[in-house]
């Protein structure tokens, strides 16, 4: 516990040696890790979380790099927490310590860390929240959060940052991929990426007219913000000014209206009730012992009785 503390107490003083060591604890889990969060938490809630998420092939890694840079030359710091898909040997992050970003390598004002999803659906894994809260904690002023773009449950993304960026991109086979994925009900800057190629404004109108089935163009939702449809091109930064102006009115909006708040209640209920479903989930495992699950496992497979029945007759277990 005492060395989580001094972990800690290294990190907000601007050690990125211990900050690289905070995050790795908070990711194993542990009671140090929370010993570590709960020393932390009271220097969270400043930090502008941007997700950045979108199917596969849209180039989102190469815009947030762009978003990092150009953050960095308005003097704002920067985390980025990048999720990765997990190595089927290792379970770590295939990208390693995100190859494509690494012109942002030596500045003490960016962080970057990946993170291996490790199965978790929604392309987040298990630690993202906790690793943006020592980021946040530790004084970033903003944390772009990159997804694994692993496409159908990606609204998890949605959960975690204040402001969500859809990224799209013309010839991918689909005129809208995001839509299948159910991303347009939490976007809130819709960007096509990769606009130098054919199709970038027929994407870009038929982003238009997926966001006019809700609400006409021009018109705001029912929180009172209409998501902007930017185009880019990340590569050489073309828009990406635009894309940070949407960001950063986005985050005004948010506190004008007082969404702000309600956002982060609603982010924390659904972190509190699922911290309490796994922590149950362990208690009740631990109690029952893997052998009796795996004897019901095998009465369930044989047909002998349904799920339901053997789960009460495991909740009701002495």
């Amino acid at each position: 516990m005492e060395a989580a503390a001094l972990l800690v107490t290294e990190a907000l003083g601007g050690s990125r040696y211990a900050l690289a060591r905070l995050i790795s604890l908070v990711e194993d889990d542990g009671a140090d890790a929370r010993a570590a969060l709960a020393t932390l938490y009271p220097h969270t809630g400043q930090a502008h979380v941007v997700g950045v998420t979108g199917a596969p092939g849209t180039g989102k890694s190469t815009l947030v790099n762009q978003l990092a840079k150009s953050l960095r030359a308005q003097g704002t710091t920067v985390g980025v927490v990048a999720v990765d898909p997990s190595s089927p040997f290792s379970g770590g992050a295939l990208l390693g310590d995100r190859l494509r970003m690494r012109d942002l390598a030596g500045d003490p004002g960016v962080f970057i860390r990946s993170m291996a999803s490790r199965g978790s659906l929604g392309g987040l894994a298990r630690a993202t929240g906790d690793v943006v809260k020592v980021l946040d904690g530790v004084g970033f002023d903003v944390v772009l959060v990159e997804t694994v773009g692993a496409g159908q449950a990606e609204v998890d993304i949605a959960r975690t940052a204040h402001t969500t960026v859809v990224v799209e991109a013309p010839g991918l086979g689909d005129e809208i991929q995001a839509l299948k994925a159910g991303l347009m009900e939490i976007a809130d800057v819709l960007v096509v990426n990769k606009a130098d190629r054919p199709g970038a404004a027929k994407t870009a109108r038929a982003l238009e007219m997926v966001i006019g089935r809700n609400a006409p163009r021009g018109e705001a939702g029912q929180d009172g913000w209409c998501p902007p449809i930017l185009q880019a091109i990340a590569l050489d930064g073309t828009g990406v000014p635009e894309v940070l102006d949407a960001v950063a009115a986005h985050r005004e909006h948010l506190r004008a209206t007082g969404l702000w708040a309600t956002r982060e209640r609603e982010r924390v209920e659904t972190e509190l009730l699922g911290a309490l479903r796994q922590e149950l989930l362990d208690q009740l495992l631990a109690r029952v012992g893997e052998d009796q699950i795996q004897a019901w496992v095998e009465r369930i497979a044989a047909r002998e009785v349904d799920v339901y029945t053997a789960m009460q007759f495991i909740l009701d277990a002495d």
